[in-house]
């Protein structure tokens, strides 16, 4: 038993250190300097050790640092909610929870751009919009809905944040404006 459990540590630790580095690399290079055999040479592991934790290779390592991208999200925005002061089950409407939801999202969005690539733009096999899709993506939706009312309008407000941030990230738009947009944004979504 202790050995199972202690072979367990080693692999979860293993895969965290994959995914870390995985993360890191992107952060610093972008996704196309991610290859199995850089990160293979980053966390001191061959790379059929690499494939023995992630067999679908680069792809798979993606969707798993995507997934806990939606993680990071769901809990970076509904702290943003809490701290807005709302703590209620009820958020809908709520100016300052919809506007402290805008900001956190943005924030994750720009701290983090390789997971966000990760997330929304590298082809990683999850299943947006559809039922009985990954919890992960589940998670971070339902705060939005929590916070907009319902899931047309939570997509609607989704997509905006989504622009904003992609424009954002190409200088299209400027960061120091982004509270005059939050604001725009959110007295469309009370």
């Amino acid at each position: 038993m202790a050995t199972s459990s202690k072979a367990e540590a080693r692999t979860s630790a293993r895969r965290a250190a994959i995914l870390a580095a995985a993360r890191d690399r992107a952060e610093a290079e972008g996704w196309t300097a991610v290859t199995t055999r850089r990160l293979a040479e980053a966390i001191g592991y061959s790379q059929p050790v690499l494939y023995g934790h992630f067999p679908g290779g680069k792809t798979e390592i993606m969707r798993a640092v995507a997934l806990e991208g939606f993680v990071e999200l769901r809990r970076c925005c509904a702290a943003a909610v809490e701290r807005a002061g709302d703590t209620s089950v009820e958020r809908a409407g709520d100016a300052a929870a919809v506007a402290a939801l805008a900001g956190a999202y943005l924030d994750f969005a720009g701290d983090h751009p390789a997971v966000y690539e990760a997330m929304f733009a590298q082809p990683i096999g999850a299943r947006f919009a559809e039922e009985g899709n990954e919890p992960e993506l589940r998670g971070a939706f339902t705060v939005l809905a929590e916070v907009i009312g319902d899931d047309t309008a939570a997509e609607v407000f989704w997509s905006a944040l989504h622009g904003m941030s992609l424009l954002e990230a190409a200088g299209r738009m400027k960061v120091e404006d982004r509270s005059r947009r939050i604001g725009e944004l959110t007295a469309r979504f009370p």
